[in-house]
């Protein structure tokens, strides 16, 4: 049902608030030079909630309904999402973590570490995803790919390049992993743990099989069964030339 003008006022007041809930006493993070902090260890004021939805409806959405939809979406962060330090934590359920601004051309870096039974993964432009999830038998997934790591473009088509990990590189849980995703273009390289895992694969737009993937699109953390928690989150926007070299790469 489409929300009504006079409850957007209050939804959005409901945003401000919520989003200033999040603060902690933390020191701010510092990116490295040339990234932005997406995190900045405080508080969550440039993120909003978003599932697994196609990018090319919502961002069709006229403004004051987008943003209902941003600040609706805050109520169930709030349940699900919170700042303890540096970290940001998650507890298994909820949205995704989806960054205010939208990316083209970019490098990604972060940390996370993951329990049992989890299964997360990074959205790139909305569009899932650089896989997270539990590598262990125990874990249930071997079946669909578990047993091969994560970092693998999972839901590109079945044995096409990138869709599984070249070395499994995940670390016990308990430690923290590194990730680091370059994505130019349709063109996605992922470092997991200083280790290649996907080198240079077209990623395919879940959405829309036979199309592009979308020019632009926020960076979500995906998660669901089981709490992870992320810390240095920092991304650099790659320009025309250095995109350009690594699309060319890929060929």
């Amino acid at each position: 049902m489409p929300l009504k003008m006079k409850s957007f006022s209050s939804l959005a007041a409901v945003a401000v608030v919520l989003a200033g809930s999040f603060a902690e006493v933390s020191a701010e993070v510092k990116a490295p030079e040339g990234f932005t902090a997406l995190f900045n260890g405080k508080d969550l004021s440039s993120w909003w909630g978003l599932g697994t939805e196609n990018p090319a409806k919502w961002m069709a959405l006229p403004a004051e309904k987008l943003a209902a939809k941003k600040a609706k979406s805050l109520l169930d962060i709030k349940k699900h999402w919170s700042v303890d330090g540096d970290d940001l934590v998650n507890d298994g359920h909820g949205l995704f973590l989806t960054t205010e601004k939208n990316y083209g051309d970019f490098e990604l870096r972060l940390d996370y570490k993951t329990v049992a039974k989890a299964d997360s993964g990074i959205y790139l432009r909305a569009i899932p995803q650089v896989q997270i999830w539990d590598t262990t038998k125990a874990g249930g997934k071997w079946k669909i790919g578990a047993d091969k790591g994560s970092g693998g473009l999972w839901n590109n088509p079945k044995g096409s390049p990138g869709r599984d990990p070249l070395v499994l590189a995940d670390k016990p849980f308990g430690e923290w992993n590194s990730v680091r995703v370059l994505m130019a273009g349709e063109i996605v390289t992922v470092y997991l743990n200083d280790k290649l895992v996907v080198d240079h694969a077209k990623m395919q737009n879940f959405f829309n099989k036979k199309g592009p993937m979308p020019e632009v699109g926020p960076i979500q953390l995906q998660t669901h069964g089981g709490a992870i928690t992320w810390r240095n989150i920092f991304v650099r926007e790659i320009g025309k030339e250095e995109s350009a070299k690594i699309q060319k790469a890929a060929k």
